[in-house]
């Protein structure tokens, strides 16, 4: 299961040694809507290798300003506490394994 990103929690999330895959989105976004059970089942696929966090950038504009979304879904990987990859739009499973995979 995804964890849920907070401003209070969210740089707790990133500190961990574990690839971290934030999926930035929104209620009320369609596409987002779409990629969300993609993320879910990456979620579980990967639990206790990589963490997966979903941030809604209406709950959380602070972190979406900090890291520069201006289009969502927005998918950012993080390693070591920093980016490594981003992606925008809706994207394969495929695709997002294959990038988690190169952070294992």
């Amino acid at each position: 299961m995804a964890k849920v990103a907070t401003k209070n929690n969210f740089a707790e999330i990133l500190a961990t040694d574990k690839p971290v895959l934030v999926d930035f989105w929104a209620v009320w976004c369609g596409p987002c809507r779409m990629l969300s059970p993609t993320v879910d089942d990456i979620a579980a696929k990967y639990e206790g290798k990589v963490e997966v966090v979903k941030c809604n950038v209406d709950d959380c504009q602070d972190i979406a300003i900090e890291y520069g979304i201006r289009s969502i879904p927005t998918l950012i990987f993080f390693k070591n506490g920093e980016v490594v990859k981003r992606t925008v739009g809706v994207v394969s499973a495929s695709e997002i394994e294959g990038i988690l995979e190169g952070l294992l």
